[in-house]
């Protein structure tokens, strides 16, 4: 039989933070797959299960929750997610011409993650930063304006 995954402490007691704060258990479930996931860098069938367990709401439940969001990983990611926005207003301002190049550069298309787990590119529908775009976001940081010769500038700053 395979030892299923548990929570540790310190994700349990995050949890319990957020569970505190809404009127149900259940209602803390994004949380929890978001506090599951900064410690283990995506949610496996395991760790939902666990998760699932915690919060007393079945799998089937919390899955569909997990997966309806798409800043929670159902499967490994790179070190470091970019988010390229491929909005109508980045589109028109030169996406295509920064998608290419990322791909060029890491080899890579959306939803696939660099062979050395360096990065996993994601396409995302909108960063809010129209004005500037064509724009991405790696991990927490926003980058606007974007042009083929600053993007390799960009990607140089993360290992």
């Amino acid at each position: 039989m395979i030892a299923q995954e548990t929570l540790t402490p310190e994700e349990m007691a995050e949890i319990d933070h957020e569970i505190a704060l809404v009127p149900m258990r259940r209602a803390a479930a994004i949380e929890a797959l978001k506090i599951v996931q900064h410690h283990r860098g995506w949610i496996s069938d395991d760790s939902l299960q666990a998760i699932a367990g915690y919060l007393e709401i079945s799998p089937e439940e919390l899955d569909s929750v997990a997966t309806f969001y798409n800043l929670v990983f159902r499967r490994p990611v790179g070190r470091n997610i970019i988010l390229l926005c491929d909005s109508i207003s980045c589109y028109v301002m030169g996406y295509e011409k920064i998608y290419g190049q990322i791909r060029d550069r890491l080899g890579i298309s959306f939803g696939q993650t660099t062979p050395d787990g360096r990065f996993t590119l994601l396409p995302n529908a909108c960063l809010g930063t129209c004005d500037h775009a064509p724009a991405l976001m790696i991990n927490n940081e926003l980058f606007r304006d974007l042009t083929e010769e600053n993007l390799d500038e960009i990607l140089d700053r993360y290992h």
